[in-house]
Formats: structure tokens, sequence, C-alpha cells
């Protein structure tokens, strides 16, 4: 193992370092041993750094922050004065030191730079943070997180939640069985709180927000809400839990002349039940009421998530049925689940912010006559953990002309394939429309997707687009059509019927292009930066400016999910298990 410390330098060497060395092109990310510690617990933290030809020299700063308080704790020391890894103060002049490539290695424990870390008596959530600063110590290159939980003990919820109930971040929450909350009670969690899904659960764990229930879930940058699996690191699976589900009364296009096997589905007052568990009040979604609010998300992670409910169902890690435009999403985070990241069946709620990686089926799945908004979306597969499609879009699969259309609008989506077949759907395109979906969509970036880039399924989909239903502007393709040794062009990344219908409808098919997005660095899983290079042509004047409606930010002028601000930093995680394994 090379160590990542090089040799010191004098400081007469680092004044003539050159500015190439200040790009940040390396890649790195931190983790301890696991999530949640009750005080006096020792705490061991790795790292691992990927150079990437840029080896410094950076001054490396380490430290523990409560983020309740905000106070920051420097290492090794533990002071509250600002300090590189070796104790070195500002005024003193910090030590800036050359990188190497490292695997695995112990930062903080025994045997690490760092001495052995104490889990302190304070409750709530911590982040530990490396930071690489330039050789004046002053401006930050780039930040590792970890968040941790310190908590007084665990509780185990194992049966539905009836009256108001507020999970706080002192405690470690796990979840056997179904967990319904119903009966008018809304369920509140407090930011930076840990909740734990029991793997075999029979039924399987899962947090379902009924019609009659609501949840308040708002985390923030720095204490996000976690909701994963109760396996150690290294340990953790696909589907190790269900996942968040929410019910509400908003319209979905299934009604009483829907049947499946001559039995009926629906009934007359628009509702339906969730797919994989028994028809009931519990699990039934649907109605009348547009603007049905079924709560709030805001800084929530859901890892692990795709428990089987029954044969060929299983539960997404995101899943909002018939909920309504009151109801609000916003920087969502879905890694490893056994399904999809994030589903709509029905309703209008809208979302924005969003983060699906390493799942086993789609990243964006809609059906059932949605016709909410989403916006700013960053999606990825790796070739060790293959999933399906970028966008799965139906209008209904029981009954292709039932109203509501699903037609959402979808604005700035970056959304990068694993460049393997799909795990079990042999067509798996980026983008794929059929069942007579529609859809307002712009400002994609669909990437090595081993099917092809773009695909409008049946003559029933592709008529939308004369209709008006389906209207696309601006989408980036690259790499896409691996598996039929496709042109890396705009026809040869789009199925043919499609491609016909952008050039036969300029006015509702346009800006589509074959171009290298010429991300910052190379992509690492662990730690990928979705960025642009500063002549990207995401960043390309012209692309289309989403609604000024009062949701969407008609500011934006670039194409895919983020700009030149990162706003995934601090709260989200991207770490493999392949990559953390011990």
């Amino acid at each position: 193992m090379k160590s990542v410390l090089a040799p010191a330098l004098c400081l007469a060497a680092l004044a003539s370092t050159p500015a190439a060395a200040q790009f940040g092109t390396f890649a790195s990310y931190i983790w301890s041993d696991k999530y949640t510690y009750q005080p006096g617990e020792s705490i061991t933290v790795r790292w691992t750094v990927k150079t990437n030809g840029d080896t410094g020299p950076y001054v490396l700063v380490a430290y523990r922050q409560n983020n309740q308080t905000g106070k920051k704790y420097y290492l090794p020391a533990g002071t509250e004065t600002a300090t590189d890894i070796f104790g070195n103060k500002p005024a003193d002049g910090m030590n800036p030191i050359p990188i190497g490539d490292t695997t695995k290695q112990i930062l903080a424990g025994e045997g690490g730079l760092i001495p052995p870390l104490s889990v302190p008596e304070q409750y709530g959530m911590h982040t530990l943070v490396v930071q690489f600063r330039d050789p004046s110590g002053i401006r930050i290159i780039k930040s590792n997180y970890m968040k941790i939980g310190v908590v007084k003990g665990t509780t185990l919820i194992d049966s539905n939640i009836t009256e108001n109930r507020t999970l706080t971040n002192d405690t470690l929450w796990q979840v056997k069985g179904n967990v319904f909350v119903k009966g008018g009670a809304t369920l509140t969690i407090e930011p930076g709180t840990f909740i734990m899904g029991l793997p075999g659960s029979q039924p399987a764990s899962a947090l379902l927000i009924t019609r009659e229930g609501r949840i308040v879930a708002e985390g923030t940058k720095s204490r996000p809400i976690v909701m994963t699996s109760s396996l150690p690191f290294g340990e953790r699976q696909r589907g190790d839990w269900g996942g968040l589900v929410m019910m509400g009364r908003a319209p979905i296009n299934v009604g009483a002349n829907v049947t499946v096997g001559g039995q009926p589905v629906g009934n007359p007052e628009g509702e339906f039940f969730l797919e994989g568990l028994p028809g009931n009040p519990d699990t039934t979604y649907g109605g009348t009421d547009p603007e049905h609010d079924c709560g709030s998300l805001r800084y929530v992670r859901v890892e692990y998530a795709g428990s089987i409910f029954a044969p060929n169902s299983e539960l997404n890690a995101f899943t909002w049925a018939g909920c309504g435009s009151k109801t609000k999403a916003e920087y969502l985070q879905a890694s490893y689940g056994l399904d999809d990241a994030f589903e709509w069946f029905g309703g209008s709620a809208s979302a924005r912010y969003l983060v699906g990686g390493l799942g086993a089926d789609d990243f964006v799945d809609y059906q059932l006559g949605w016709t909410g908004k989403a916006q700013f979306g960053l999606f990825y597969q790796s070739p060790d953990e293959r999933g399906n499609r970028g966008i799965e879009a139906d209008n209904s699969e029981y009954l292709a002309t039932a109203s509501p259309l699903s037609k959402p609008q979808l604005y700035n989506m970056t959304f990068i394939g694993s460049k393997n077949q799909g795990v079990d759907e042999p067509n798996s395109p980026g983008i794929y429309l059929r069942r007579n979906a529609g859809g307002i969509l712009a400002n994609m970036l669909v990437s090595d997707f081993y099917s092809t880039g773009f695909f409008l399924d049946g003559s029933n989909t592709q008529s939308q687009v004369g209709a008006g239903n389906i209207t696309v502007d601006g989408v980036l393709l690259w790499g896409n059509g691996i598996g039929t040794n496709s042109p890396n062009t705009v026809e040869g990344q789009v199925q043919p019927q499609s491609y016909a219908l952008i050039t036969g409808n300029p006015d509702k098919m346009k800006n589509f292009t074959a171009e290298n997005p010429r991300f910052r660095r190379a992509f690492e899983y662990s730690d990928p930066d979705f960025r642009g290079q500063f002549n990207s042509p995401l960043y390309r004047l012209g692309w289309v400016a989403p609604p000024d409606d009062g949701f969407f930010d008609s500011t934006v002028t670039f194409l895919g999910g983020i700009g030149e601000y990162d706003w995934t930093e601090e709260w989200t995680s991207f770490l493999r298990d392949f990559d953390i394994k011990p």
C-alpha cells in the first residue's frame, strides 16, 4: 500500500509549484466503520485517494463538527482553533504535502495519521470532515464528509403509528415489518436522524404513509435524514428493507373499467391499491383532490431499499402514489435500491434536486397519470452495479388511453448508464416512453447506456408527439447503443422510428446533439463529479430556459442536472460498499 504522504517539501519548492497542481482533479473519500455510535466508543476513519495525476501539494485539515451547535473540533488535538493534521496553526504556517494514491488506509485510528477518535457525549448528528486546501491553507480545494449519529440507544418500531409521533436524532430507530402512518397521525422526523430497516422481516420493513397520515421529514444540508439497512458496512444488499411510500388522494387514471385477468382493479372513485400488498384502506391511493398534501421531504437519503413484497413486486426507494401538488420533496438521494429510485403513480406531486445511484431498476419511473414536475436530477449506474433504464414512462399498463394522461414536466437531468445490458430488461434505453405516455422533457444528458439513448416505443406513444403531448428540447447523447456498436451520432443513439419523429417534428423534438459532455475528471463512483469542464457543451448558451412558474428555477442556462455549483455537497453519500468493504 502506498502512503498518501510523500516526503515533506521545503518552502522554496512549494513556491515554484505550478498552478496546474491546484486544479483538484483527484478523487477521494472517507468513511467510518458504522453510522451510529454511543458516547465513549472508538471511531476508525479510513480513506481512499486516487490522484489522477494531481499530487498537490495540499494542506490537509481534519475536524469533527457537532451539527447541533456548529462547533468544529480540529484534529489531531480536538481544539476549536483550526490546525492541519500535524497540529500547525495558520499563524505558524500550515504544512503542505504531496499526496499519492492510497486505498482503504487508516486515517484516524490505530496506525493512522491521526490518533483514535472517541465519540463525544453530544447526541445528534456529527460530521467527520477532511479538507484538501491550497498551500496557503486558506482556499479549500475539496472536502470529504462522513455523517455519523451519536445516540443514547436503539428503539424498535414494529407497529402502526396512529397518533402524532416524533423520531428524534438522539436515538437509532429500527423499523420491523410494515409500519403504516394512519388515522390522522403525522410522523415527524428530526434533522440528523438515522432510521434502519431490519432485513428479513415478514412482511418487509417499510414506512408507509397512508391517505389518512402525513410525514414531515425535513433534514438540512448538514443534518440529512438517513434511512438505510441495519446490516454492517460491507454486508448491505439491495432490498435489505422496503423503503418509503406516500399515498394520497390526488387523481390517478385507474377507474372501474380497468381489469386484469377479468377482475376489476379499480373503482368508480378513481382509487387503486399499492402493488404487492392486499387491497384495503391502508394501501389505497387516488381520489379527487389534486392538491392533497402527503407531507414534506427535505434532505432525505434512502439506501438499500426494495424488499420483495410479492412475486415481481418490490418497493421503490421513494414512492409517491396519488400525492397532490401540496406535497413537498427536494434534496433526496436513493442508493442501492432493488427497484426504482423514484416512482410516481399518478397524482401531481413535484420534486427537485434528486440523486439516484446503483439501483437495480430504473431511476425515474412514472405512470397512472402523473402530472407533476421535476428539476435537477443526477442518476448513475456502474458496471458492477447494473440497473435498467434512466426514465421509464407509461400512461397506464392497464389501459393505455386512460385519463388523466401521464404528462409531467422534467427539466435538467443527467443519466449515466453502466455500459452493460440491463439487469432484467434487455431493452434498457436511457429515456424510454411507452404505453401512450406523454411528457415535456428538456435539458437532458444521457450517456453510456447499453441500449439506445432515446426511445418512444409504440405507435400510440409516438402519436403523442403530433398531439403535442410529448415535447423534447435539449438532449445531449454520448456513448449510448453499446450493445449494437452504434455510431456515436444522434441517429446512431436514437431508436429509428423515434429518430424519424425528431427529423419530422423540428418544432416539438429539437436540440438533440451527440457530444462528449467533458466531465471535470475521470468518473469515480464513490466520489463522482457530474460537473463539466470550462469548455463543456453542458454550459453552452442556447439551452432552453425552464418555465417561470414558481416551481422551476428559470434562471439556469445549463444542460444536465448540475451547473458550476455542486448542490450534492455534504448531505449525500456516494460510497459503494465494494469500495469500503473490509
